[in-house]
């Protein structure tokens, strides 16, 4: 019987997404292959070489886990493993390279600049106008490489000082242009266009908990309720920054639909796998299960990637 270690928790903020991802992974897969559920510590390689796994299933979310740095040790360790590899995990975690891709490659993704905390206090003002000069208000404040929307704000300009002090534990942020209109996402397996769905939350944007609760009440729309010619687009657009990234399995590209275009925030090497989770309800719709989801990621498992 196959052998597969789940990763799950890590270091990052996203660890109790990526618990009940790991979770909701192994209650399916243990139905057929002998899994073992690992949070990553100091023992991490001790563990791997005890257990000693045929594949390793990453199910981290966030820093560590979806960032190249996991999928390094692994590549060392010449275990093979599931989603994207070092470089591709780094590029699409880290906002700032990733859009600077996305640019190069004519795909539209919102204004943005950089902004270091160092001495913000005496730059406050300067910053103010040059937002006004480049961006326009709002806009949206978040770490360069965290996901989940985790520390994501709209900022106006009346509330953007009081915003960027609640984030300011981390050295660099992004800072881009607000972008109304529908929220759209895009599942890619492998080669294949999976589907979009469309997410309407309740909440002021696609936070962190209008993902992850059920209270949040978001409301999921399948089939996406675009004219053929745009669902392609979209579709095809998720699929190119899949492969201009160089990612592997599976990828969820987030988008937002303004005035007939199609705007992407970001791609996602590591979609979560929990009962709210959206990648599972995509293929769901296209007649794929849980498990044939799962046993798809399973088999694409390599090195080298």
């Amino acid at each position: 019987m196959k052998k597969i270690l789940i990763l799950g928790g890590g270091i990052s903020k996203e660890r109790k997404i990526s618990l009940e991802t790991a979770k909701q992974v192994n209650k399916v897969l243990n139905r057929r292959f002998r899994t073992f559920i690992c949070e990553p510590n100091n023992d991490l390689i001790k563990k791997i070489k005890s257990f000693k796994p045929d594949l390793i299933f990453n199910a981290l979310h966030g820093r560590f886990g979806e960032d190249g740095y996991i999928q390094s040790i692994l590549e060392k360790l010449k275990i093979k493993y599931t989603h994207s590899g070092v470089i591709s995990s780094f590029l699409a975690m880290n906002k700032i390279l990733s859009k600077e891709i996305f640019i190069k490659n004519n795909i539209l993704t919102p204004k943005f600049i950089k902004f270091s905390f160092n001495n913000n206090q005496k730059i406050s003002t300067k910053l103010i106008k040059k937002i006004e000069q480049r961006l326009k208000f709002p806009v949206v404040i978040k770490p360069i490489n965290e996901g989940s929307s985790v520390d994501v704000y709209i900022c106006t300009k009346k509330n953007l000082i009081t915003n960027l002090k609640k984030i300011k534990k981390y050295t660099e942020i992004i800072i881009e242009s607000y972008i109304a209109g529908r929220e759209i996402q895009v599942a890619i397996l492998g080669k294949k266009k999976l589907g979009a769905i469309e997410l309407k939350p309740k909440r002021k944007f696609y936070d962190y908990k209008a993902k992850y609760s059920l209270s949040a009440k978001t409301e999921h729309i399948l089939p996406v309720e675009l004219e053929k010619k745009k669902l392609d687009e979209v579709l095809n657009l998720a699929l190119k920054a899949h492969k201009i990234l160089g990612c592997r399995g599976v990828t969820r590209s987030d988008f937002k639909f303004y005035k007939n275009k199609f705007y992407l925030l970001e791609l996602n090497t590591q979609p979560g796998m929990t009962k709210l989770s959206l990648v599972p309800e995509i293929a769901a719709f296209r007649g794929i299960s849980f498990f044939k989801l799962l046993n798809w990621i399973v088999n694409d498992a390599s090195i080298n990637r």
